[in-house]
């Protein structure tokens, strides 16, 4: 299926999604408003790039204050470049999916390194960035250098999909939701349609109980016209997932908490975390302790979903008379100050655990 079959109702429709865009568009951080864009105002290419990789998998709301913090904190991409990698761990800790972290690093030390500190406008070159893919570079070229980009986020794949009625199932109803944008997106201005198609999929054309009633494009729906929006896009089964378990330890001595850095490669690489009994996506921990020690058990503390499997989470609290002595690759923290250690979201739920233990 090629883009011809959407041909006879792209025009009026690009031209409807794009027009409620100019009174509608949401107020983001690193957005340019439509008024500013139309008088040939570009948005940063940095901005775009830092907000598209912080939003992959994660909402606007969460996102908006990690963005702002970042730009105060490194206001361009050679900033960034020179930041340590731990201090960026640090500062993304909460937003999950920490490789995107270690690739902005990555990214930014490529950009300043070999292209002059400047990001590439096209989007062949933009797809050869570290960890920007087809989707990322098309949002960069189309929103940051105004070039005729097909922009498809997980927004616009359901409003597309929704608009033709497209019931090829994902993954493979991909190809025929990129041809259906790809006649939908405009020759000029594609990076206001894309981002008109993004609020519109964000706020109007939700994945579930979507505003039909007052989408601009629900006389062109032809899921609409069917009376099933809600089937679109049509999704494989979800399979169960596997659930790990893993034991944490907790040490204190003299008011400071033990954290070690947990290894280069793997889940959560790089990042400072509690001890824990090497559990991995893949297998459970071993229950192995970081020292030999008397140990208080607290059974399945916290659940925490990751994308493919779920952890269980054994606390052991260390409960010897004997002090402690130090440990390969030991940080003792200063307990007052955990908050500013970068933990990420799972090891922060074990500490808010013992927080309100002590408070029992």
């Amino acid at each position: 299926m090629g883009v011809d079959m959407f041909a006879s109702k792209t025009r009026k429709t690009s031209t409807k999604i794009s027009a409620h865009y100019v009174d509608n568009a949401r107020d983001l951080p690193w957005r340019v408003a439509p008024q500013d864009s139309k008088r040939g105002v570009l948005q940063d290419p940095y901005h775009v790039w830092l907000s598209e990789i912080m939003l992959q998998q994660t909402t606007v709301g969460a996102v908006k204050p990690y963005f702002e913090k970042f730009t105060r904190r490194w206001p361009t991409v050679a900033d960034l470049a020179a930041a340590d990698q731990a201090d960026i761990l640090a500062a993304w800790a909460g937003l999950g999916y920490y490789a995107r972290a270690r690739n902005l690093h990555k990214c930014a030390n490529h950009i300043t390194d070999n292209l002059g500190g400047q990001f590439p406008p096209k989007e062949s070159e933009l797809r050869k960035l570290p960890g920007v893919g087809p989707y990322t570079a098309a949002a960069i070229a189309a929103i940051a250098f105004g070039a005729r980009a097909v922009v498809v986020d997980a927004n616009i794949e359901r409003l597309a999909a929704r608009l033709f009625a497209i019931d090829t199932p994902l993954p493979k109803g991909k190809a025929k939701i990129y041809d259906a944008m790809d006649a939908l997106t405009p020759e000029h201005g594609a990076g206001d349609f894309a981002q008109a198609c993004m609020d519109m999929g964000a706020t109007i054309c939700t994945a579930k109980n979507p505003k039909c009633g007052i989408c601009p494009v629900q006389d062109d729906c032809a899921a609409d016209k069917l009376g099933d929006v809600e089937r679109f896009p049509v999704k494989p089964p979800k399979k169960a997932k596997p659930i790990r378990k893993a034991r944490f330890f907790w040490v204190e001595r003299d008011g400071n908490l033990l954290l070690t850095t947990r290894p280069a490669k793997g889940m959560l690489a790089g990042m400072r975390a509690l001890p824990d009994d090497d559990w991995s996506a893949s297998q459970d921990g071993n229950c192995k302790a970081p020292m030999d020690a008397e140990w208080e058990i607290e059974e399945n503390i916290i659940q925490h979903s990751f994308t493919h499997f779920s952890l269980q989470v054994d606390l052991a609290i260390h409960s010897s008379t004997n002090p402690v002595i130090d440990i390969s690759d030991n940080i003792w923290w200063p307990l007052d100050q955990l908050a500013e250690a970068g933990l990420p979201t799972l090891y922060k739920k074990a500490a808010l655990w013992v927080a309100k233990r002590s408070l029992k």
